[in-house]
């Protein structure tokens, strides 16, 4: 492992045992909110007859994605930290002609008129006129790099690797508002560069496949969309990024597979 990702592998290390520890509460502890989930499975006949192990899993699973989903969150947020600023707003000013220009955009995307470009990003800037509005706009990740704060990001992330193709105009529409506003703030230098992405922690289709929702790609150009490997490399600001997380989650996955184990053998045999 380089040993310049080191912290990698303690932030992982310390967040799926902690994660473990808690999950395994949630269901067997004396106060678990969520025994009931299984138990109410273990009512459901059908489920019931295909056994312990099948009942107790069929109702962890939901919960397991959503929870550990959330956890990776927190785990991509440590990461970034170490090598970015990290900020989950911008604030600054836009005006009526920048908010008109991002529709008049969105919809040549949407008619097929025009197909998403790097530089596009310019076309919707306006700097403040009369019409201007002070506003803040939550964002999923605002970074700034360490190493060269000339260089920030406006990141949206889907954790749970499905870029979501049913709002990924709104996704689109946010990330460019997100830009204009940071552009007219008094954080932004003429030198400083400013790019956005659409972002998903793995990549459902394979790792070396493209990405090939339809809805995402007709809103945002293969630049604008970091999956999987990309993801991780970007925000462990490392080319070995996603290698060094792959490694580590494995190498620590075991505390999630023991707690799991543990909660069927407490409901088997209850």
């Amino acid at each position: 492992m380089s040993s310049n990702l080191d912290y990698v592998d303690k932030i992982i290390e310390t967040e799926i045992k902690d994660f473990a520890d808690k999950f395994f509460k949630d269901y067997c502890s004396g106060k678990a909110s969520k025994k009931a989930n299984i138990l109410n499975k273990k009512n459901n006949i059908f489920i019931a007859a295909l056994g312990d192990e099948v009942t107790v899993y069929s109702a962890l699973m939901r919960s397991l994605d959503s929870s550990l989903g959330n956890r990776l969150e927190r785990i991509a947020k440590l990461i970034a930290q170490e090598n970015y600023i990290v900020k989950n707003e911008v604030k600054g000013y836009i005006s009526k002609d920048s908010i008109g220009a991002i529709a008049s955009l969105l919809e040549s995307y949407k008619n097929h008129e025009k197909k998403p470009q790097d530089e596009d990003i310019e076309l919707v800037y306006r700097e403040g006129d009369q019409s201007k509005v002070l506003k803040r706009h939550v964002s999923d990740y605002y970074l700034t790099l360490k190493s060269d704060p000339s260089k920030k990001y406006l990141i949206e992330l889907k954790i749970g690797g499905d870029l979501d193709n049913k709002k990924a105009r709104s996704e689109k529409e946010a990330l460019l508002e997100q830009y204009v506003i940071l552009r007219n703030s008094e954080e932004i230098k003429p030198t400083d560069t400013v790019k956005i992405f659409f972002c998903t922690a793995y990549n459902k289709y394979g790792e070396d496949a493209k990405w090939t929702q339809e809805r995402v790609r007709q809103f945002f150009c293969d630049n604008e969309i970091k999956v999987g490997r990309d993801f991780w490399n970007f925000f462990c600001n490392s080319p070995d990024g996603y290698e060094v997380v792959k490694s580590s989650y494995l190498k620590h996955a075991h505390f999630l597979k023991d707690a799991l184990k543990e909660i069927v053998e407490h409901f088997a045999s209850s």
